[in-house]
C-alpha cells in the first residue's frame, strides 16, 4: 500500500521533503499545510532550485491551508507519516493539538525541527504512536512564496523519542528511511539520535541568538572586535558541559574547536542563521527550543552558563519586542 503523507510547515524544509516524497510515493500522497505561501503553491505547486538534486523541479503536492481541511480532503483515508517541519515556537492552539484529527493510531510522527527537548509535547499528546526526532542538514531557503533554492547537503538524522521505544517504533524509524533513500534523499537510522541533535545545538544555540543580537553574519562577527571570538567559544563550551552532563562526551571541547574554525575559515560576510533572517524580518525565534530548553537542562544538571543564561534574557526580550510589534499594528 502507497504510503500518505502529511507535511505540516511547508517552508525551506518542508517544500524539498515534499519533492523528495512525491518521487517515491507520488506527489497526490502527498499532502502540504501551506499558510503564508498558499495561494502561490496551490495555483503553482512548489519550485526546487536545488545543487543536489537538480534545477526547476516542478511538484505539485495536494495543498491545504490546516491539517483539518487536510483531513476532509484525504476523504476518510489515514495518514502514515505526520512530517512536522514547521518551527518550534509555542502557538496556540499547540502543534500536536493541531495534528490530533490526522493521526490515526498507526501514524508515525516525524519531527523534523530544530532544539533540544523539543519532543515531549508530542509523546504526552500521542503516547502509543512511533515518535521519530530528526536532526536535518539542508541549507534551503523560500527565496519566494513556493519557490526553494538548496544547496550543499541533504542529509536526515532519525531516531525514535524516547530512544528506548519499542521494537516497531525502531521498525518505523527503518521504513521511513528507507522511503527516503528511494526518493533519492539520505537518511541514517540511529539507535539514539539524542547526540546528533546536542552535536548541531552546539552550532545553533551560539551562533543563531548571537547573530541575532548583533544583527551580524557569523564571520562578521567574528571580525567585529578582538573579544567576539571568545564570546563564541564561551557560550560553546557551556553548552558542550551540558550535553557532557547530559551522557554526551562526544561533545567536546575539540568539537567546538573544529566548529570555530570552521566559521573563522568562511570569508565575508559569512553564514545567515536561520535566527538573523527572522529578526531582521520581525519574525518570532525558536528561542527556547534552542537556547531556553537548554538552561533548564543544565539547571537540572548543576551546570553553570552565565554566558548562556544572559544570551537567552536578551534573545528573549528581543524576541518579545516582535509579537509587541506586531500586537501595536493589529
Amino acid at each position: 500500500m502507497v504510503p500518505r503523507i502529511l507535511i505540516v510547515g511547508t517552508g525551506s524544509i518542508g517544500s524539498v521533503y515534499a519533492y523528495i516524497f512525491s518521487r517515491t510515493v507520488s506527489a497526490a500522497n502527498v499532502f502540504t499545510v501551506c499558510r503564508s505561501n498558499y495561494e502561490v503553491v496551490s495555483r503553482q505547486g512548489l519550485t526546487i532550485n536545488s545543487t543536489v538534486f537538480g534545477q526547476n523541479l516542478k511538484v505539485r503536492p495536494q495543498v491545504v491551508r490546516s491539517v483539518d481541511e487536510a483531513v476532509a480532503e484525504s476523504e476518510g483515508q489515514p495518514f502514515d507519516y505526520v512530517v512536522v517541519t514547521a518551527k518550534a515556537i509555542p502557538s496556540t492552539p499547540s502543534i500536536p493539538d493541531q495534528l490530533r484529527a490526522a493521526v490515526s493510531e498507526n501514524t508515525t510522527i516525524v519531527l523534523i525541527q530544530n532544539g533540544i527537548g523539543i519532543e515531549d509535547i508530542y509523546r504526552s499528546a500521542f503516547p502509543s504512536n512511533p515518535i521519530l526526532s530528526c536532526v536535518v542538514y539542508l541549507p534551503a531557503t523560500q527565496i519566494a512564496p513556493g519557490t526553494v533554492q538548496h544547496s550543499e547537503v541533504e542529509l536526515l538524522h532519525i531516531g525514535t523519542y524516547p530512544a528506548t521505544a519499542p521494537p516497531q517504533h525502531k521498525d518505523s524509524a527503518e521504513r521511513l528511511a528507507a522511503l527516503l533513500h528511494a526518493g533519492g534523499a539520505s537518511a541514517k537510522v540511529h539507535q539514539d539520535v539524542q547526540q546528533q541533535r546536542w552535536s548541531k545545538l552546539l552550532v545553533n544555540a551560539s551562533w543563531n541568538p548571537i547573530c541575532a543580537l548583533s544583527r551580524s553574519r557569523d564571520a562578521q562577527f567574528l571580525h567585529s572586535s578582538p573579544y567576539a571570538p571568545d564570546l563564541i567559544e564561551g557560550v560553546m563550551l557551556e553548552i558542550a558541559a551540558i550535553a557532557q552532563a547530559s551522557g554526551y562526551p562526544s561533545i567536546s571541547s575539540s568539537v567546538v574547536d573544529y566548529q570555530i574554525g570552521r566559521a573563522t575559515a568562511r570569508s565575508l560576510p559569512g553564514v545567515e542563521p536561520s535566527m538573523l533572517a527572522d529578526a531582521g524580518s520581525g519574525r518570532n525565534m525558536e528561542v527556547d527550543a534552542i537556547v531556553g530548553n537548554a538552561l533548564r537542562i543544565a539547571e537540572e544538571k548543576g551546570v553553570d552558563t552565565p554566558l548562556l543564561r544572559a544570551v537567552y534574557t536578551l534573545l528573549n526580550a528581543l524576541d518579545g519586542s516582535f509579537t509587541r510589534a506586531r500586537q501595536a499594528k493589529a
